[in-house]
């Protein structure tokens, strides 16, 4: 059975196609078309043509190609700073631990067989990188706005910023490729986005 007809969770999957000949009316711009598809539950599609669901959602959006580049560049750059703070952040513990600073009883805690993968722990983010993050996430709401002139900066960070959630939109925003996105905060804001 394909992950095409089976969704366990809730995921919104991203697609681009970039077409020499079907364009939206009245543009110069070259632009690409953003499909995409989600579920709200799990759903087992078995059979296509009889499948019915409240659950799952589909659409497409025209978006300037310039911006999707622009973006995940920037985006790139931010992944780069999370990186660097979650290494800082490693060096620290490290220090900490190695120096008694820890209580015995949060040493125990961090075992490696329960120790929380890097990728998805909260970045604790510094003034430079929040704002940075801030600019990407009030571009990806204005790509994905449908008038983006009226969509207005963001002035808090809508979610937890992981590394995860950051290479997911990094992912996203790759004409080349698509993705699946099902972590829980980053799916919620985007569809907020996409209705």
């Amino acid at each position: 059975e394909s992950r095409a007809a089976n969704a366990s969770n809730k995921e919104i999957n991203i697609q681009w196609y970039i077409s020499s000949t079907a364009k939206p009316s009245n543009d110069t711009e070259t632009k690409v078309l953003l499909l995409y598809a989600y579920n709200t539950q799990p759903v087992k599609i078995s059979n296509i043509k009889i499948f019915s669901s409240m659950s799952v959602f589909s659409g497409h959006l025209w978006i300037p190609l310039a911006g999707i580049i622009s973006l995940r560049k920037k985006l790139s750059n931010l992944k780069e700073q999370v990186e660097i703070l979650m290494q800082g952040s490693k060096s620290l513990s490290s220090v900490l631990e190695s120096t008694g600073f820890l209580e015995q009883s949060e040493t125990l805690k961090l075992s490696p067989s329960k120790k929380p993968q890097m990728s998805v722990a909260k970045v604790h983010l510094d003034e430079k990188t929040e704002e940075m993050a801030k600019s990407c996430l009030s571009e990806v709401k204005a790509l994905l706005s449908v008038v983006p002139a009226l969509s207005s900066p963001l002035t808090e960070i809508p979610f937890d910023i992981t590394l995860q959630s950051i290479a997911s939109l990094e992912d996203m925003f790759d004409p080349a490729n698509g993705c699946i996105i099902t972590e829980e905060n980053l799916f919620n804001w985007i569809i907020s986005l996409l209705h």
